[in-house]
């Protein structure tokens, strides 16, 4: 079967690539750093038994996203989707650049809903499928709330998270042996925060998470058909702490947590 992730080219992506070759998938990956993916593809390739191709694409312009979802929709032995790619931006929605807001809307919501609708039109036609068929959507543990400077980031995110609850409501009304997922981490060592210049050492070091631990995480909970997936202990009993707390007193917590590890936007 083959796996196509996006932001394939470093962090979660790259360990979802390393960790379903490791399970004998073929893999695509999508990311726009083409260096980045050929040295992965030759990586995956000189230690596993499975195909690896690259596929260089922006998921925030239509039609580079609609070409890999002509792709995917096209592809025969097609058995996951990992739509991982995405990204954060910092500061108030209100001072931050309008074009990052509206192309993290693009990559976090149409690019999935263009891709998802791929994906399920291929799988589902197929009849029945292995357990080990369909789609991971990368979201976050801010999907449960939200934070300064954080706006349309946990908003699309909570979207993603409603999204995928309502095709596996779906799937699973029709009879579809497709799983899918929404994956909710919380901080994890990739280059994320250091693109917006988050210090990390203000974070305790017990709330950061290796990639892989994640993606294995995210995978074991597939193989149980789990919706929704929080790794780590600490998120998962945070998670509940927001689903069951006052919301006056989580938005209290969040915004002092907030002011301890942002860095001050330079004036």
């Amino acid at each position: 079967m083959l796996a196509v992730i996006t932001g394939a080219s470093s962090g979660l992506g790259a360990s979802f690539a390393r960790k379903l070759a490791e399970r004998g998938y073929d893999v695509l990956l999508v990311a726009r750093r083409e260096d980045r993916l050929l040295a992965l593809a030759d990586e995956i390739k000189n230690c596993h038994d499975v195909k690896a191709e690259i596929l260089t694409a922006d998921l925030m312009d239509e039609a580079g996203c609609e070409r890999v979802a002509e792709r995917i929709r096209g592809e025969s032995d097609l058995g996951l989707l990992v739509n991982n790619a995405g990204f954060g931006t910092n500061g108030y929605f209100w001072e931050a650049d309008l074009r990052g807001q509206l192309d993290m809307h693009k990559l976090h919501v149409l690019a999935v809903v263009r891709l998802c609708h791929a994906a399920l039109e291929n799988l589902v036609c197929k009849g029945e499928q292995p357990q080990q068929t369909g789609i991971i959507n990368v979201s976050s543990v801010a999907s449960f709330t939200t934070a300064p400077h954080n706006a349309s980031y946990s908003a699309t995110k909570r979207w993603m998270n409603m999204f995928t609850e309502g095709l596996s409501i779906e799937l699973e009304r029709t009879g579809k042996n497709i799983t899918v997922q929404a994956l909710c981490p919380g901080y994890t060592q990739t280059e994320f925060q250091d693109k917006l210049s988050v210090d990390k050492s203000r974070v305790p070091k017990s709330l950061w998470m290796p990639a892989d631990f994640v993606v294995e995480e995210s995978l074991q909970g597939f193989d149980r058909r789990k919706l929704i997936v929080v790794p780590g202990w600490r998120y998962k009993v945070a998670v509940t702490a927001m689903k069951v707390l006052p919301a006056s007193v989580v938005r209290w917590g969040i915004i002092r947590g907030v002011r301890r590890y942002r860095r001050k936007k330079a004036s």
